[in-house]
């Protein structure tokens, strides 16, 4: 099917044409699994098909949205903001793991990093006994 074809179809042809392959394309896909189909390249060519159906759906949708709809640059700044909110909240997070005292917790003085020190036994070394030798 060609794209100058699916264009002069209707809105309602359209989502009618799309949903019978999509049905022929579940039944061909079952097919293929149990036997062996008579022309394997018409899976792909229904694939196609319906990709160029959506394709002028999704553009006729597109041009009825955009005449209705504006864009505007503040959505980029919204974007910036959340991610410095999101960096605000991490900051919070190594505060509070400094005041836990957790491992490698900033030290209030140098602002450097410094391993929480903690009371771990050695390891104990073992015994020159000659049972072993």
């Amino acid at each position: 099917m060609k794209a100058s074809e699916i264009r002069e179809l209707t809105d309602a042809d359209l989502t009618a044409r799309i949903a019978e392959l999509e049905e022929e394309r579940f039944r061909l896909r079952f097919r293929g699994a149990t036997e062996e189909l008579e022309d394997p390249l018409r899976q792909r060519s229904i694939r196609r098909d319906i990709a160029r159906l959506k394709t002028v759906q999704a553009e006729r949708t597109a041009q009825g949205t955009s005449t209705q709809g504006s864009t505007t640059k503040d959505s980029g700044t919204a974007a910036t903001g959340a991610k410095g909110a999101k960096g605000a909240k991490g900051a919070t997070g190594a505060a509070k793991k400094s005041a836990r005292g957790g491992k490698n917790a900033k030290s209030a003085t140098g602002g450097t990093t410094t391993k929480a020190t903690s009371a771990r036994k050695a390891p104990a070394k073992k015994a020159a006994t000659g049972a072993g030798r």
